[in-house]
């Protein structure tokens, strides 16, 4: 395969695509694009692109795939300079955005008739080009929006040409995308962004409940330490299908206060089971809508060194971790060490190695 590839945006998502391609592919040409010039830089002397495009404008024209890797509001108005462009007529135009339906209404609107949405389903507690990680999508799923017979052609070469990532394509309309990301990913951001600053009024009038929350409630929370701007623009993009869902979630807590005012205990038993029964046959593959971390809680002695010690092994043992912190939810001669993993095999890894060279009791939740 003896291709241009034009990369707009060497970001963790961006870069990462690149790695990809030039493993499958050798021989593709891969351009990169930043508003950055240092990643630019990078990203050339590590060999993640090939060459460094002067404008988007003119590495356009040369290439035969195009991959937008910026914020969704940034590939509103490259989709539109793309459209003025005498660009090749097989070239084939996708991104990497988490809202479809917005995306694919601009690619239209520009004339970009050989436009396929997508969307890795991937992530990183790392950012941009010096987090290029060429397994980043393994066994993730990656959609590509499109439901028109005459994109097959463009759906299948991408699938081709993404072949490196080793992730599960799946097909879908602009709008079911939207609607199952938002159901999946972008409600629950908005929850746990409100629980976090919910807590954080109260914890002004309790404020032994800041050091109770080190424990479940920081975990359930945890996404809620994404990126402000990038969730402000996911928001504003995906606003039909989040109004809906949005009001269909306040219906339903309306409905649990007042199962609660009345003291309906068979209702709210329901409401529990069968959001246990529905968890449960959930699938067990952890790469979904919202990246997933596999946590490993280890018991330790409160003495100096005990972090070091830990860390020194895994760093031996060359596992990555995501992030580490000391859990301070009892009061013994123990702490609990929580360590977090991408990939369940690291975070089996770890536990093999921490229980072998020392005497640690080490489990998972």
């Amino acid at each position: 395969m003896n291709q241009k590839v034009l990369i707009v945006g060497l970001g963790l998502i961006g870069s990462s695509l690149a790695l990809c391609i030039k493993k499958e592919h050798p021989l593709v040409t891969i351009i990169g694009i930043d508003n950055q010039k240092t990643s630019e830089e990078f990203a050339l002397k590590r060999n993640i692109i090939d060459q460094r495009g002067t404008s988007m404008e003119d590495a356009a024209v040369l290439a035969d795939v195009i991959f937008l890797c910026t914020p969704v509001k940034s590939m509103l108005n490259q989709l539109n300079v793309l459209g003025k462009l005498p660009l090749k007529k097989e070239v084939i135009i996708s991104d990497v955005g988490s809202t479809k339906v917005e995306i694919i209404e601009a690619a239209k609107k520009a004339g970009l008739n050989t436009f396929v949405g997508g969307h890795p389903m991937a992530g990183s507690h790392k950012s941009g080009v010096t987090a290029a990680d060429e397994n980043l999508f393994e066994n993730a799923y990656y959609i590509l929006a499109s439901s028109e017979i005459e994109k097959q052609p463009q759906i299948e070469a991408l699938q081709k040409l993404l072949q490196g990532t080793r992730a599960k394509f799946v097909v879908l309309t602009a709008q079911e995308h939207d609607q199952i990301t938002g159901m999946l990913s972008h409600l629950p951001h908005i929850i746990a962004a409100g629980l976090v600053n919910q807590s954080k009024i109260f914890n002004g009038k309790h404020p032994r409940s800041r050091q109770l929350a080190a424990g479940g409630f920081r975990d359930i929370t945890r996404i809620a330490s994404s990126d402000p701007q990038m969730w402000t623009d996911i928001l504003l993009s995906n606003k039909e299908a989040l109004l809906e869902l949005m009001s269909s979630w306040q219906s339903e807590m309306a409905q649990v206060s007042t199962w609660i005012e009345n003291g309906n205990k068979e209702a709210i038993f329901q409401f529990f089971y069968e959001a246990k029964e529905t968890r449960n046959q959930m699938p067990v593959h952890k790469e979904g809508a919202i990246p997933a971390f596999h946590d490993l809680f280890v018991d330790v002695p409160d003495v100096p060194g005990v972090i070091a010690e830990v860390t020194a092994l895994l760093s031996k043992a060359q596992l990555s971790l995501i992030n580490l912190k000391i859990l301070e939810t009892r009061e013994d001669i123990y702490g609990i060490l929580q360590l977090s993993f991408k990939r369940q095999e690291d975070s089996e890894k770890a536990k093999e190695i921490i229980e072998k060279e020392t005497d640690y009791l080490c489990y998972e939740k």
